[in-house]
């Protein structure tokens, strides 16, 4: 038999030669892949800074978030205590309305009402027991719990009313009564009155004379230099003659006796009359200056 390796040997050789090198190689590739990489290094001050950055900027705007929630979570409390305390109001104005068959003093004098003008529900020609003293002064403080004492209480409500009918015609016309709810920040704190004077004990509304701005609709001019800070921005003011509310949008800075109106002013009484001395009335701000006291205005017909 011949042992020389035929073509087909050599073929076979050759490719067992080339196998083994590649499996050489693939021994190294994987030898030289787990040999442990260079240790990374930690961030750069550039980097870290940019972080901080970052993060100050979102720290600053959510504790911007905290203080206008807690705003507006105070103004949603206190507009729901007065839409509370108007009711009160408005169930103990017709509760005085009907008054005592054997006491006419806590009678609601409807002969001191006007249809012409707003009158204040605790002037004595309106309503004499505030003049006998009939009536406490807890009646027109929210809550009416006579356990807590008044100087304790914060929210304190006044109304104006307004005859809607003649009384030459109806003897006993419906009376449109507007009611301001109003807050006391501190018991010892001042407050104007109608009467002109700087002791009162709590924020109650006061007659303001204005004077219609000549070419511009929506802007009043107060009259009384002594009164120009009783009207600021986001005040809501009450036509005296008609009873109409009004909120001021801005009392110019350059002209700090002229206030821009959120609706045009309208000048007629409910004949159609041009009121020739329009008047308005207003909470002002405490004496000594603060944060304007009136919550809301509420307004029903209620025929007593």
């Amino acid at each position: 038999m011949n042992n020389e390796p035929g073509f087909g040997d050599l073929r076979r050789g050759k490719q067992l030669t080339m196998n083994k090198k590649h499996r050489t190689k693939n021994v190294e590739c994987r030898t030289t892949s787990a040999e442990p990489r260079a240790t990374s290094h930690g961030f750069s001050l550039t980097e870290i800074l940019i972080a901080i950055g970052i993060l100050s900027v979102g720290m600053i705007f959510i504790a911007g978030v905290f203080p206008v929630g807690i705003h507006l979570t105070t103004i949603a409390t206190e507009r729901t205590i007065a839409a509370v305390a108007a009711d009160e109001a408005f169930a103990k104005i017709r509760i005085y309305a009907e008054g005592d068959p054997d006491d006419s003093f806590d009678d609601v004098v409807l002969s001191g009402l006007s249809r012409t003008a707003l009158a204040d529900f605790n002037d004595p020609s309106v309503f004499p027991a505030t003049a006998t003293g009939n009536i406490d002064a807890d009646e027109f403080a929210y809550p009416s719990d006579p356990e807590i004492n008044v100087s304790d209480k914060q929210y304190f409500w006044s109304a104006l009313c307004r005859l809607t009918e003649n009384l030459a015609t109806n003897p006993n016309p419906p009376v449109q009564v507007t009611v301001f709810v109003c807050r006391r920040i501190s018991p010892n704190m001042q407050y104007r009155t109608p009467s002109g004077s700087d002791d009162g004990d709590r924020p109650v509304p006061v007659k303001v004379d204005v004077t219609e701005v000549t070419g511009k609709d929506n802007e009043l001019s107060i009259n009384d230099p002594n009164k120009i800070t009783f009207i600021n921005d986001g005040y809501r003011i009450v036509d005296d003659a008609t009873g109409r509310i009004y909120r001021v949008l801005e009392r110019y800075r350059e002209i700090p006796n002229t206030i821009l109106l959120d609706k045009d002013w309208d000048n007629t009484d409910w004949q159609g009359s041009p009121i020739s001395l329009p008047k308005v009335w207003v909470v002002p701000p405490p004496v000594s200056g603060g944060l304007g006291p009136c919550i809301a205005i509420y307004q029903k017909v209620i025929s007593f």
